[in-house]
């Protein structure tokens, strides 16, 4: 049996836990599953702010935070679970109204995000944004396929265009597909990463990239608390997001291997070391810690 060093798995939070005065927690897959609420994963949030913790909500949705809010309580997820929400929708919002695409922009993304060009009150002397065609545009804004459960070559012939008119695309949400459920989704991601392939420019905002973290810390700094950021431990299950984009930060990580790694990590409650060991040797990870689920 080899012994890995490169992660220490707990049982609880609750092991490790005390030696940190902030979560920075991702939901999909470690709160909720793009259904309904965890119930030992808001529990062990709940009972960690008892202590006097701080918990952020970090997450890679395209929405802004109040859509975020609505559907955690849609989910079944309570508001004392949780002190704040860092949207990824919200970090790229800020960067669309201080004009990293342009004023004349183009949305690629269901109708149902269009809260995504809701006024934002983070940005000083924000421009005037206005959503026009394709052949008017100055930018991309993506906030997802128009179909998430379409084949990805449909996005092609639109991103050709694009393309042509050398346009940049800002990419709303990173993750590549999301579970919901049952059903396997493609994110903006996905669309960003085949722009940048056909060699276009596209601009990310939120995990593992950085202005999210930036984000997260107003957002607790708000809350009136000064926390240094070796007194933060992020939690997530996206190896390449949460895990990557903590390690980047230089912020100690809680790896959940029970969601999008649970086949590779064999996790049914907790990960099989082995199996564990080699996904990470594979994704050239090292996170702090691991758990099976967040409990």
């Amino acid at each position: 049996h080899r012994s890995s060093t490169m992660t220490r798995i707990v049982n609880a939070l609750t092991e490790v836990s005390a030696g940190y005065d902030a979560l920075f927690v991702d939901l999909w897959g470690c709160v909720h599953n793009g259904v309904a609420a965890m119930p030992a994963a808001v529990s062990a949030l709940q009972d960690y702010r008892k202590t006097g913790g701080k918990v952020v909500l970090v997450t890679n949705s395209p929405r802004p935070r109040a859509g975020v809010f609505k559907q955690l309580n849609h989910f079944g997820v309570p508001e004392d679970a949780y002190d704040a929400i860092a949207t990824s929708g919200d970090s790229a919002r800020s960067a669309m109204y201080r004009g990293v695409v342009g004023e004349a922009v183009w949305h690629l993304g269901p109708v149902t995000d269009s809260r995504f060009f809701d006024p934002l009150e983070i940005v000083d002397n924000p421009v005037e944004i206005s959503r026009v065609p394709l052949d008017e545009a100055t930018g991309v804004v993506c906030t997802g396929p128009f179909d998430a459960q379409a084949d990805p070559e449909t996005w092609r012939p639109e991103l050709e265009i694009v393309l042509s008119a050398n346009l940049k695309l800002l990419c709303a949400n990173p993750d590549i597909i999301v579970d919901r459920g049952e059903v396997r989704e493609w994110c903006a991601g996905a669309v960003a990463a085949m722009y940048s392939d056909m060699g276009g420019e596209s601009l990310y905002f939120g995990k593992p990239h950085a202005p999210i973290y930036d984000l997260a810390r107003r957002r607790l700094h708000k809350l009136g608390n000064e926390i240094p950021d070796s007194r933060i431990l992020a939690i997530g299950d996206g190896i390449a997001t949460d895990v990557k984009g903590a390690i980047d930060e230089a912020i100690d990580s809680l790896f959940i291997s029970g969601g999008l790694a649970a086949a590779e990590t064999k996790t049914v409650t907790q990960p099989d070391a082995d199996a564990l060991t080699d996904y990470l040797t594979t994704e050239n990870s090292a996170p702090t810690f691991t758990i099976g689920h967040l409990r």
